[in-house]
């Protein structure tokens, strides 16, 4: 068997001097390596033909020490390898190399210069004797179902992520329309609050201006009247009028005792207010909240959402 690494001065002695033309069979692990050297024997086993030291030394293996090896005179009547039974898959890692081993305790396959560098100690299948009828045993029908098996297994886990693909996008259109949905229904019923704050804020300000109102009415009414009895009084004197003159002089006494001026000055005092807005501090102390809005939850099995309860819409009445 050809071994990666010996030196080439083992070989000297069985290179022949002529080209491959001058024999029948060359060492065909030597000529793995381009040196043509005549044939000295043949491996039944392994259907190659041994140089001399090749010979010599496929015997020393482990995995060859088993095999059945004759001299040239015997090597035409043994070379009748099936052409199915021959190896032809190159080997990974010795790229010129025929993987023609397997391993059974490693579970590797593998060429001569990986049994000889990695596998002395283990018991190697050859497999042109262990591939005879492989076809028809058990082991490829168990093979074929096993594999069988695996295919219908990787087509459920991709219809699987097929279903799930679509669940995602569903699920992912839904969590946005429920965030839109509950933004708007949000925004409503602050709108709702706010035209209600608006509506109170109307009323008091249109009881306040009516009271206004009355009150600038009150004193306009109260200051012209006065200074046309002042003026009807200086007249009167000026005319020496004084029966008129004590007459507009008692009305106008009678005038001075009345409480008009004070209660348009206490109802001016009932509007003496700032119209002011109190942000709900609940309401603000939430929404500094990272989560005030709602917060993205997961689980891990595809279900439907919870149904929300609407948010309450308002019921109280303002006077």
């Amino acid at each position: 068997m050809a071994v990666s690494g010996r030196k080439g001065a083992d070989f000297q002695s069985s290179i022949s001097k002529g080209s491959a033309e001058d024999f029948d069979h060359g060492c065909e692990p030597c000529m793995a390596i381009s040196q043509q050297i005549e044939a000295h024997g043949f491996c039944v086993d392994c259907q190659e033909h041994l140089c001399k030291n090749c010979f010599s030394y496929h015997q020393r293996l482990k995995a060859n020490k088993h095999h059945h090896l004759v001299n040239k005179d015997n090597m035409a009547k043994h070379a009748v390898r099936k052409e199915s039974d021959v190896c032809t898959e190159k080997c990974q890692v010795h790229k010129k190399e025929v993987i023609k081993f397997f391993c059974p305790k490693h579970e590797a396959l593998g060429c001569n210069d990986c049994i000889v560098l990695n596998r002395r100690a283990c018991d190697i299948d050859y497999i042109p004797d262990k591939c005879a009828g492989i076809g028809d045993s058990a082991e490829f029908r168990e093979l074929l179902r096993e594999l069988d098996q695996k295919v219908n297994e990787a087509d459920n886990v991709l219809k699987q992520a097929s279903n799930r693909e679509k669940e995602l996008d569903f699920c992912y259109d839904k969590l946005l329309k429920e965030i839109k949905m509950f933004r708007i229904e949000i925004n409503d019923h602050l709108d709702q609050l706010q035209k209600q704050i608006q509506t109170d804020a109307d009323k008091k300000k249109s009881r306040d201006k009516q009271a206004v109102k009355k009150v600038l009415e009150t004193c306009t009414n109260i200051s012209s009247d006065t200074k046309q009895l002042q003026s009807r009084l200086q007249d009167y004197k000026a005319s020496q009028q004084n029966g008129q003159l004590y007459i507009i002089m008692k009305q106008a006494k009678s005038e001075l005792k009345s409480d008009e001026i004070k209660e348009a000055d206490r109802s001016l005092e009932k509007t003496n207010m700032q119209y002011t807005f109190d942000q709900n501090q609940d309401l603000t102390n939430m929404l500094s909240s990272q989560d005030a809005f709602g917060k993205l939850s997961l689980s891990s099995s595809f279900v439907t959402s919870k149904v929300r309860k609407p948010i309450d819409k308002l019921t109280r009445k303002k006077t």
